[in-house]
């Protein structure tokens, strides 16, 4: 059996516990999901303590309604399907607050990145100039997905971000995949021209996007 398939076997089992009441199993799904739905709450509030309280709020939703998950879809698509709506809901309420985004300034890890930002960086050089350029690139093409609409931010997060597939990201937002296709489109030539519009000379040119 491949690392893959015992992994999912092995989820599988743990969700099968949690559903009958077995806490240090859920505790067990909840160590293996935290990290990947804090990160897509994260991008889409842009406040890390904001982010903390809906992931938090997507685990005791998805415990209380552990008894009724029947397994339509996986674990893992449910449980950000949560996430989702909760975040928006949550950003959508900033914006009624008139709370403005926050600076999401800490070092991007490994893989925390957008398919435009490793788009942008992989023409730039490997000194350290270049790649505190690329860190600066990829906080500038945050920013720029927290100012996407409601409808295009979650799929630029999944599938960039979270690198889910067309069905996974169609799946937890309840629409075709042709329009996942279409709106992740509309979001990627929108941060284009966000980020045309605001690079400094040089960062566009270590990310291969110098005027023409």
């Amino acid at each position: 059996m491949s690392t893959a398939a015992g992994e999912r076997d092995n989820l599988a089992d743990l969700v099968e516990r949690a559903k009958g009441g077995d806490l240090g199993a859920f505790e067990q799904l909840v160590a293996h999901y935290q990290d990947r739905v804090y990160n897509y709450v994260l991008r889409m509030v842009h406040d890390p303590v904001e982010a903390q309280d809906v992931a938090q709020e997507t685990f005791l939703r998805a415990y209380q309604g552990l008894p009724r998950f029947r397994g339509a879809s996986s674990f893992q698509t449910w449980l950000y399907r949560i996430a989702s709506n909760l975040a928006i809901d949550a950003a959508r309420s900033r914006k009624r607050r008139g709370v403005g985004l926050v600076s999401i300034d800490e070092p991007l890890e490994s893989g925390d990145e957008t398919e435009m930002g490793r788009d942008l960086a992989d023409e730039g050089g490997n000194g350290p100039l270049d790649e505190a350029m690329r860190q600066e690139l990829q906080r500038e093409v945050w920013r720029a997905v927290g100012e996407l609409s409601d409808r295009l931010r979650p799929v630029v997060v999944l599938s960039d971000l979270q690198g889910l597939s067309y069905q996974e990201v169609a799946d937890i937002l309840g629409c075709p995949v042709g329009t996942v296709k279409s709106r992740l489109f509309n979001a990627r030539n929108q941060l284009r021209e966000k980020l045309r519009d605001r690079l400094a000379p040089e960062l566009m040119v270590a990310g291969g996007m110098e005027s023409r």
